[in-house]
């Protein structure tokens, strides 16, 4: 079939059989709970010079916000958009292999989420999981007026009291703002703010400004959280020829093509399915609306990826396998009756199973 599922847009790999092997090794000097477990709720952590201290693994929990809401784009960012929605987002530089900009931002999940700061009187480091990073110079300097673009754009920092506040620019105009597709300008300009409340939660309050995209200034708040006894892996990218079969397509494709499956044999798939999603568990409900199916994850991959109520549709390829508005496939195993009993969630990277609850 020459259009598959978005997820075949790129073979993403984390190295993970070395690796885990750390993942027995509890981080040095966290606080502890009686039962040993991380105490999140301990104060904040200080270094030397009375600043909070921020060094560590972090990922993000939620994110909300206007610069989400596509009201406040103008209209060719709109379009855009909307065309980015209806690809399966094929388009995402993480999917060409390229850095996400301030797309990372908000970006969660156990691949491309994790990010471990690294701080420093004069200097703050960022580091991401594709092996990306950001230089944040905190020795006063001001950012350019005219700056040569980039993919991570240029960054400074002070302290306004406890927070962090960070300004940047010089971004190139080839990223997003956010996950779900959003462009921007080579006029973005961003302030975040970082506020860590406890050793284990931090919110970060960020402000863009680019008057080529946005009439006004948007914002989103972003929740974090200390990934404590945990590692980040190494993200690889192998990018695919858009040649070999694994690109194009839209979701309209997909129902002009789609197989019509009688009420029956979808109502067998209505139900509550368990599995986990390389470090998490996860839960997926599938439940049947006007003759669709419509699935709901816990966790989602990304915020983008379930608009709306959170839900995603499933169309109908054959009786058991399904394509995504999500982007992915699903295809169900049914028994001797034909109810089904295992979903299995189909990635470049493979298949994972989620049983049925009774």
């Amino acid at each position: 079939m020459k259009r598959n599922f978005a997820a075949l847009a790129l073979l993403l790999v984390a190295t993970t059989p070395v690796a885990a092997q750390w993942l027995s090794l509890p981080t040095p000097g966290i606080p502890r709970n009686a039962d040993g477990s991380p105490d999140m709720s301990a104060p904040i952590p200080r270094g030397a010079d009375g600043r909070p201290e921020l060094t560590g693994l972090w990922l993000p929990q939620h994110a909300e916000g206007s610069v989400f809401d596509p009201a406040k784009a103008q209209p060719w960012a709109r379009e855009i958009l909307e065309g980015n929605q209806s690809r399966y987002y094929q388009d995402d530089p993480r999917f060409r292999c390229l850095p996400s900009g301030p797309g990372l931002l908000a970006l969660g999940g156990p691949t491309f989420g994790y990010r471990r700061i690294v701080q420093n009187p004069n200097l703050i480091a960022i580091l991401h999981a594709d092996m990306t990073y950001r230089e944040i110079f905190m020795d006063g300097r001001e950012l350019e007026p005219d700056p040569l673009p980039t993919w991570m754009g240029y960054s400074v920092g002070y302290w306004d009291g406890d927070t962090l506040v960070v300004e940047s620019n010089g971004y190139n105009d080839r990223t997003w703002t956010h996950r779900d597709g959003l462009p921007h300008t080579e006029a973005l300009r961003v302030t975040e703010r970082y506020t860590r409340t406890d050793f284990g939660h931090m919110q970060i309050d960020v402000t863009f400004v680019d008057p080529g995209t946005f009439d006004e200034p948007v914002s989103a708040l972003i929740d974090m959280e200390y990934m404590a006894d945990d590692v980040m892996l190494e993200v690889i990218c192998n990018e695919a020829s858009e040649n070999d079969g694994r690109w194009g397509g839209a979701i309209s494709e997909v129902e002009e093509d789609s197989y019509e499956a009688p009420l029956d044999v979808l109502e067998r798939y209505v139900g509550t399915y368990t599995g986990n999603w390389l470090r998490s568990n996860a839960v997926i409900e599938v439940t049947l609306e006007d003759g669709n199916l419509f699935l709901l994850r816990t966790p989602p991959y990304a915020e983008a990826e379930f608009t709306g109520t959170g839900r995603a549709r499933l169309i109908p390829l054959s009786e058991t396998s399904f394509e995504c508005s999500c982007g992915l496939g699903f295809v169900f195993t049914v028994d001797d009756d034909g109810v089904a009993t295992e979903v299995r969630e189909v990635h470049v990277s493979g298949e994972w199973s989620f049983v049925r609850e009774p």
